[in-house]
């Protein structure tokens, strides 16, 4: 079992080469299937040692703990590399869970998505007189899977906590119509992905004139 800890996956010098594990060579990361094996059956690696996958500590844990249990426990359950709530602490925060558009279009066509969004005005703007037309919230729904949501993004206040708790929702089989039989909290932020009914496809004007 291999772990690197840090953005930089230092494997240039630590016999890599000696017992025949793959590195990608641009980056030093190791490849990996989705039981995080290298192509030595006997050699796993977890992490942010892995090539193509999310360099975060909650991730590592997981796949860590996961990986323990499928080589010791008997366990069958992989790591979930796609549905992991993600947050950028910038001022005004950014979360995420699941694919981005363009990911999304490249697994399974423009065609079989829909895209909902919408700019919205959090409560605690509205004393202050800040633009109502700077938070921004998105899902991207499968129409060929029951319009499931396989991404949602928002730009706003406490965005890691309403990812957060939308992620449990995505990794439970989330639809478009479960969301609009959800009934908000208002006003929060989280509300906004329960009222939302404007396609990109539309073209439809999704600025708000109040919250």
């Amino acid at each position: 079992v291999l772990i690197a800890i840090g953005r930089d996956a230092c494997t240039k010098n630590i016999g890599l080469q000696t017992v025949g594990v793959e590195i990608n060579e641009k980056n030093g990361k190791v490849p990996v299937n989705d039981e995080e094996q290298t192509n030595v059956p006997y050699i796993y690696a977890i992490g942010d040692i892995l090539d193509g996958k999310l360099e975060l500590t909650p991730v590592a844990i997981q796949a860590g703990r996961l990986l323990a249990q499928r080589l010791y426990g008997g366990s069958s359950r992989k790591c979930d590399y796609i549905n992991v709530p993600t947050t950028v602490f910038t001022p005004l925060e950014y979360g995420s869970c699941g694919f981005s558009e363009e990911r999304a279009i490249d697994k399974y066509g423009n065609q079989n998505l829909e895209v909902y969004h919408t700019l919205f005005w959090p409560l605690e703007w509205t004393v202050p007189g800040r633009d109502n037309n700077t938070c921004y919230a998105k899902i991207i729904c499968n129409k060929q899977d029951n319009n499931r949501v396989i991404g949602l993004h928002i730009l706003g206040p406490n965005a890691g906590e309403v990812t957060q708790g939308f992620a449990a929702a995505i990794k439970c089989g989330l639809t478009k119509e479960l969301l609009d039989e959800t009934i908000g909290i208002h006003p929060t932020c989280a509300e906004v992905f329960t009222t939302m009914d404007i396609t990109k496809a539309s073209g439809q004007d999704i600025t708000q004139k109040g919250c």
